[in-house]
C-alpha cells in the first residue's frame, strides 16, 4: 500500500481511506470488525469517521463499534491513523440549545471529549469540521482548535464541504495567529461531480490541503450494479438519477467492459490519478467489497483511458477562471 503525506503536514496516509459510516446501520459490528481487520491488514491504516454516523437518536453507534474494535488490543488503535468529525446535531437534549447542527468553541471541545469516550482513545490524529458554520469567527474555531492541538487531544485538523474560498479565509486566519490551520478537506468528488475542480481543488493545492474525495462511487450511480442493482431500495432510491443519466452510465459500463475492469474500480482509479487527491473515501458495507476497492490500486488508466473517461464524464472545463473566462 502506498502512503502520501497529508496535505502539507508530515504524516503519511494509505492512499485509500476507510469510510465506516455504514457501520451499525447497513453493516453489523462482526462484519464492521472483519472489514477493519482486514483494511488494516491491506495497508489501509486511515479510517474515518464522524460524531453522527449510525444517525438520529443513534447518531454515536458507528464511533463506539470503532472503540470496541480499538478495545480488542493487538496494536489496532496504534496503528490506525484515526478521523473523526464534528458539526451535526447529536440527539443530546443535554446540549440544550447548543444541540443543533453548527460549530462552536462549546461544541466542539464538548463533542471531541463524547467521540474520544466512544472511540475509547485519548485522541485522534485528524479532527475534522464536518460542515462551514459562517457564523461563527475563526478567531472562535481557531482558537479551540489551538488549545486542543496543544493538549495532544487532536494531532491534526481538517475540513469537510468547505468552499475554495472558505479554504482560503481559514488558512489566512491561521496564518495571522502562526498555527498550521487546515490539512486536509474532504469534499464530494467524482467522475459524476467534477464541480471541485473549479475552485476547491487549485485552492487546496495552493494552501498545502490534501483532497479526501467522499462518494466517489456517487451513491452507487459509477458501481458496477447501478443499471440492475440486487437491492430495490436502492433501486428505487437512484431510479430518477439513473434514468436521467442513463446514457452516460451504459458508455461508462461499456467503456468498463472494454477495458477489462468493472465501473467502481474504474471509478476509484480514476480518483487516484487526479493530481491534488490524497485519499478516497471508500465505505464497504461487506468484506467483499473491500476487496474490491482494493483493486483499485492496482488499476492503472493512461492517458487515452483518461480521455475517454473525460468524454463520458466531462468536467467543468479546469480550475476557474479559465475554465468560462475569456
Amino acid at each position: 500500500m502506498d502512503s502520501v503525506h497529508l496535505g502539507r503536514s508530515g504524516m503519511k496516509v494509505s492512499r485509500l481511506c476507510l469510510g465506516t459510516m455504514n457501520f451499525g446501520v447497513l453493516t453489523d459490528e462482526k462484519d464492521a470488525f472483519r472489514i477493519m481487520d482486514e483494511a488494516l491488514e491491506a495497508g489501509i491504516v486511515f479510517f474515518d469517521t464522524a460524531d453522527v454516523y449510525g444517525w438520529g437518536v443513534n447518531a454515536g453507534r458507528t464511533e463506539e463499534i470503532l472503540g470496541r474494535w480499538f478495545a480488542q488490543g493487538g496494536g489496532r488503535r496504534e496503528r490506525t491513523i484515526l478521523a473523526t468529525k464534528v458539526y451535526g446535531d447529536m440527539h443530546a437534549d443535554i446540549d440544550g440549545p447548543n444541540r443543533e447542527a453548527g460549530l462552536s468553541a462549546y461544541k466542539v471541545r464538548r463533542h471531541l471529549e463524547g467521540s474520544l469516550r466512544r472511540l475509547r482513545t485519548d485522541h485522534v490524529e485528524l479532527y475534522q469540521m464536518h460542515h462551514i458554520d459562517r457564523s461563527v469567527s475563526w478567531d472562535e474555531l481557531w482558537g479551540v482548535f489551538e488549545t486542543l492541538v496543544a493538549q495532544g487531544k487532536a494531532y491534526y485538523i481538517g475540513s469537510s464541504n468547505f468552499a475554495g474560498w472558505d479554504l482560503a479565509v481559514a488558512q489566512g486566519e491561521a496564518k495571522a495567529r502562526r498555527f498550521l490551520g487546515l490539512v486536509s478537506e474532504q469534499h464530494k468528488y467524482n467522475l459524476n461531480c467534477r464541480l471541485p475542480e473549479l475552485e476547491v481543488l487549485p485552492a487546496a493545492e495552493a494552501l498545502g490541503i490534501g483532497v479526501i474525495p467522499w462518494s466517489p462511487l456517487d451513491g452507487g450511480l459509477l458501481g458496477r450494479g447501478a443499471l440492475h442493482p440486487a437491492d430495490a431500495s436502492r433501486t428505487e432510491k437512484n431510479r430518477t438519477r439513473i434514468e436521467a443519466q442513463r446514457d452516460r452510465i451504459e458508455a461508462f459500463a461499456r467503456f468498463c467492459d472494454a477495458f477489462g475492469a468493472p465501473q467502481d474500480v474504474v471509478a476509484l482509479a480514476w480518483l487516484l490519478a487526479q493530481p491534488g487527491v490524497t485519499a478516497p473515501v471508500v465505505g464497504p458495507r461487506t468484506p467483499e467489497q473491500l476487496r474490491d476497492c482494493l483493486r483499485s490500486l492496482e488499476c492503472r488508466l493512461g492517458d487515452s483511458e483518461l480521455a475517454a473517461l473525460d468524454a463520458i464524464f466531462p468536467g467543468p472545463g479546469g480550475a476557474a477562471p479559465a475554465a468560462y473566462a475569456w
